[in-house]
């Protein structure tokens, strides 16, 4: 199954680069232009340099800027292969919670094969451009996000014994996460590690942009003869599938431009799959969605001004079955799947290619976002959902099938620039 392995990462000398804290940065794809100026504002040496370059030859000055900083001592690569435990704690909706997980190598396979499933589908646009950004750089600037089932806990048990010293580095970003990464050198636990995995299927949590990209990077240097076998990995942080500190957010649909939209007639069609309800209060939305949610039932909240909002209730959950035959039940069973499928399709007449260009469709994780650009008329209305269980991920990837585009959110996301996997 999953073949992984220590390896040396590229890390910041901080004595030349600066503080840790001003050098690293969060996924490049949730940066605005006005962020990135701001983190290279604090210190020119930030990762964002080399994750998001910008200019008329982008990719280019990436690998210059890299250069630059190799040859300065900037970045180092470590001197002994290692596995990274790496730990995120944090806050959110009145929750306190820390999960642990550890960066290696892991050896590229197609997804036909089993080891490695994807759950959701992916953008051309986004393959190009982290494409061009390898192939400059030959480089792994920020790690892909993988699960793992463990009914054992056999791996976090391991990992945590050995993360029960001081972290090697520890900083707390501006959303107060706290990021802790401890090195792990010793031979023997390395074997340890490497051999838990044996066994075990990958699901990508997050990073299938980047995992597509790095097949077709290993690809591209075997058909033109270049690289070590250094190409045939990839740099992903491993987490058991059952750890109690994984948090999955929703993300909420906001429909836009359309030519005709009718809030009634809306109401009305939706009537035939859907027990629908008034509602006075939107703030009240998600802890409503949140009883249903935990009571198994399909809901959502569908808001399109003047505070109040109307609750969908799906009535049963054969129509879907009906409607989409060919697709297994965990596909089926989906929120996302029952609101596109039912609704943004059916009723909107918004199909696959309208959503995966975003022309009518946009997405938010943020409730008070996807409020506020109803009330300003950015968004004709918002559709407000309830989380992608983790479980449901496993099961649609395990199935051999993709998840719509922005089916889940896992929170935090995981730091880009504590380690580096230089491929070669």
């Amino acid at each position: 199954m999953a073949e992984i392995r220590a390896f040396k990462a590229l890390r910041f000398d901080t004595e030349k680069a600066g503080a840790i804290e001003e050098l690293v940065c969060p996924p490049y794809d949730i940066i605005s232009e006005e962020q990135r100026q701001e983190y290279i504002y604090r210190n020119p040496n930030n990762i964002i340099r080399l994750e998001l370059p910008k200019g008329d030859e982008p990719y280019k000055t990436a690998g210059e800027v890299l250069k630059k900083w190799l040859d300065s001592g900037v970045l180092k690569k470590d001197s002994e292969d290692a596995v990274y435990i790496y730990e995120e704690e944090f806050s959110i909706n009145g929750i306190h919670a820390k999960f642990k997980g550890c960066i290696v190598r892991v050896k590229i396979e197609e997804f036909s094969k089993g080891v490695v499933l994807p759950h959701e589908e992916t953008l051309s646009k986004a393959k190009e451009d982290r494409f061009n950004l390898m192939k400059a750089t030959n480089c792994n600037f920020s790690q892909i996000y993988s699960l793992y089932m463990d009914s054992e806990h056999k791996i976090i048990n391991r990992l945590d014994k050995l993360s029960e010293c001081k972290p090697e580095i520890e900083l707390t970003d501006g959303d107060e996460v706290t990021h802790r990464l401890w090195i792990v050198t010793d031979k023997d636990e390395i074997n340890a590690i490497c051999g838990d995995f044996a066994d075990k299927k990958l699901y990508i949590a997050d990073g299938h942009h980047r995992y597509e990209t790095a097949l077709n990077y290993r690809n591209y240097c075997r058909e033109n003869g270049i690289g070590d076998g250094g190409e045939d990995y990839v740099m992903m942080m491993l987490v058991d599938m059952e750890h109690d500190g994984l948090v999955v957010l929703p993300t909420h649909r906001l429909v836009r431009d359309l030519e005709s939209f009718d809030k009634e007639k809306i109401l009305n069609d939706c009537k035939e799959y859907f027990d629908v309800s008034e509602e006075s209060d939107v703030s009240n939305a998600e802890s409503k969605l949140k009883e249903l949610y935990d009571e198994g039932k399909k809901a959502f909240a569908f808001y399109s001004g003047d505070k109040g909002y109307n609750l969908l209730v799906l009535k049963d959950e054969k129509v879907i079955e009906k409607l989409l035959p060919n697709k297994s039940r965990a596909t089926q069973g989906l929120d996302v799947t029952v609101l596109h499928t039912l609704v943004l399709e059916k009723i909107f007449g918004i199909d696959a290619e309208n959503m995966a260009k975003q022309i009518n469709l946009t997405y938010t994780r943020l409730f008070d976002e996807a409020i506020e650009s109803v009330d300003t008329g950015k968004a004709q209305c918002a559709f407000i959902l309830n989380p992608t269980r983790v479980t449901e991920i496993r099961d649609v990837a395990a199935a051999g099938e993709k998840m719509p585009q922005k089916s889940t959110y896992f929170y935090p996301k995981l730091i880009t620039g504590l380690v580096m996997n230089k491929l070669f």
